[in-house]
């Protein structure tokens, strides 16, 4: 399964780009359901003037409306970068069993200098329902983007 998730976070790292070149921070998210992309997202903080408006948490908004909770039960989401704790509440809600990401919470915070980093997997721990956590996946692919977008803001 190591090359699938290389491939989907390959995509979301392609969409944290698109996100960037929107003048967005460059985070990508995407839900795979049976090896089959469902519906894909990045982050729009900037374009809509909404600091909630993260790659992950708009992608939770769309699939929880459009899909099944059967459906979401059976699906992955694959995040360019850990989810925040807003955006790993938001996936455990939804009932998401599984997450892959591309590079952690505690480099994004390095990077980006966030003042708040609490890892998903310590979210999810306080959950009584399971959420697997796979990553970090191609850290050094995913890193190049923040690094690029971050140094251009300092």
């Amino acid at each position: 399964m190591t090359g699938t998730h290389e491939t989907f976070i390959r995509k979301t790292i392609e969409l944290a780009e698109q996100a960037m070149e929107r003048s967005n921070e460059p985070f990508g998210a995407l839900l795979v359901c049976d090896g089959e992309i469902l519906l894909t997202a990045e982050s729009t903080r900037f374009t809509e003037h909404d600091v909630t408006r993260h790659a992950e948490l708009n992608l939770v908004s769309m699939a929880s409306q459009e899909l099944s909770p059967e459906t979401l039960a059976r699906s992955i989401l694959y995040s360019s970068s850990e989810p925040c704790a807003m955006c790993a509440a938001a996936i455990y809600w939804a009932g998401i069993p599984t997450l892959v990401y591309g590079w952690s919470a505690e480099k994004v915070a390095e990077i980006n200098g966030s003042t708040f980093c609490l890892p998903s997997r310590e979210v999810f721990a306080r959950g009584k329902r399971p959420t697997e956590v796979i990553g970090p996946i191609l850290e050094d692919e995913a890193l190049k983007t923040h690094q690029k977008h971050w140094n251009a803001r300092t």
